[in-house]
């Protein structure tokens, strides 16, 4: 019975009914996008994809990590992190648009255009639609198959209280979050990097872990914030838990920061023509605006907000710095993406703001939905006490 105390709000049912129809509705004008311009419809929609997705793998790392550190701070945001791994059904069905548009987002996809150079005629043998495709099967598969069990053994946990299903959660994450690792970066590699295939970094599939990580841990506080407003949750969140999701925000913004930081200097110490172009059709005109933008608000400002102790322990600073990173991560996949097709002037698309929403829609009304099904908490894990212990702090 003790999962009766940890219902879900009610109101998350009125949520995923009103993000559903806003998904509904902002799909049709997507829709309506594509007749008018088949290409940047193609485009936007690629943009969607990433940003979203991205919140569902971050999900999956922190819920890995989460299980193989132990701790309050991943104990109390569990069932958010759970509920948005299970958001990958979905993710699975909207790639199918671009698996259909495969000729209008990468130029690899035109074999005379891969017998150009000599370098590009090397890369046919992964570049191609075929293997494309496969390789995306093998990602879906690996994280369908991490989620599906990290989510079973919890519920299992919740329902028998065996202390094996915690150790199992372990075993799964240990490995699981090494290969996570390795099938994001190849994915930031298929569905990004390969837009100029031409270019490569070394670095770009880690910048997509801590972004993608750094998207899903926004989102949660987001949603804990929410959360902290309503019973049960209202009785079980403290201030120091924020403190503890502040924490790990900064360091995510810092890693982030590396990494982006890393492959612009090694790019720019290097001076290779091949190598600069990347960075130089993404500095001139609204694109250098949008590249200013994000380094200030998703590197400096969040950075300098979350030294403040006050900052991290209040639930409404911390969300409203949240939605800023969201956002920020938005513009960001925008400015990864876009200029890959518009080089020599700025280009912004009504479509690149639609399509995140209609998306973004169907997320959360599938989110909302997946985290109606369970206990707020997972009541039978070990640290269940000590993640309700109130903090006494001077």
């Amino acid at each position: 019975m003790k999962q009766l105390g940890y219902t879900p709000p009610t109101e998350l049912k009125g949520i995923s009914m009103r993000a559903l129809i806003v998904g509904v509705v902002f799909l049709v004008l997507l829709a309506i996008g594509a007749f008018v311009d088949r290409a940047q419809f193609f485009r936007a929609y690629l943009v969607g994809f990433v940003f979203w997705s991205g919140i569902t793998l971050g999900s999956l790392a922190l819920l890995m990590l989460q299980h193989l550190t132990g701790g309050v701070w991943g104990l109390i945001i569990r069932r958010v992190l759970e509920a948005s791994t299970r958001t990958l059904p979905l993710m699975v069905i909207l790639f199918v648009p671009i698996i259909i548009g495969l000729k209008s987002l990468y130029p690899w996809t035109d074999t005379a255009f891969m017998h150009q150079t000599e370098a590009l005629a090397q890369k046919i043998s992964f570049l191609n639609p075929g293997f494309f495709i496969i390789r995306a099967a093998i990602y879906f598969a690996f994280w369908s198959a991490c989620a599906g069990l990290l989510n079973w053994f919890s519920l299992l946990q919740d329902r028998t209280d065996q202390k094996r299903h915690r150790k199992r959660m372990q075993m799964v994450s240990g490995p699981g979050l090494a290969f996570l690792i390795v099938s994001i970066t190849f994915a930031a590699i298929d569905w990004v990097m390969s837009l100029e295939p031409g270019w490569s970094s070394t670095i770009f599939g880690l910048i997509f872990v801590a972004a993608w990580s750094l998207s899903a841990l926004s989102f949660t506080i987001l949603v804990m914030s929410w959360l902290t407003r309503r019973a049960p949750m209202n009785e079980v969140v403290q201030r120091s838990h924020f403190h503890d999701w502040g924490n790990l925000l900064l360091a995510l913004v810092m890693l982030w920061t590396y990494f982006a930081f890393s492959q612009y200097l090694l790019i720019w110490s290097g001076n290779l023509p091949e190598e600069t172009a990347w960075y130089v059709a993404r500095k001139h005109d609204g694109w250098g605006v949008i590249a200013l933008a994000i380094v200030i608000l998703q590197f400096a400002f969040p950075f300098l907000t979350l030294l403040s102790r006050a900052a991290k322990k209040s639930a409404d600073r911390l969300a409203t710095l949240a939605l800023l990173i969201l956002i920020m991560r938005v513009l960001d996949v925008i400015w990864l993406i876009e200029p890959a097709y518009y080089r020599e002037h700025f280009h912004l698309s009504w479509m690149d703001i639609v399509a995140p929403i209609a998306m973004g829609g169907l997320w959360i009304a599938t989110f909302a939905w997946q985290l109606q099904k369970r206990s707020l908490m997972p009541i039978n894990d070990p640290q269940i006490e000590q993640a309700l212990e109130p903090v006494h702090e001077h």
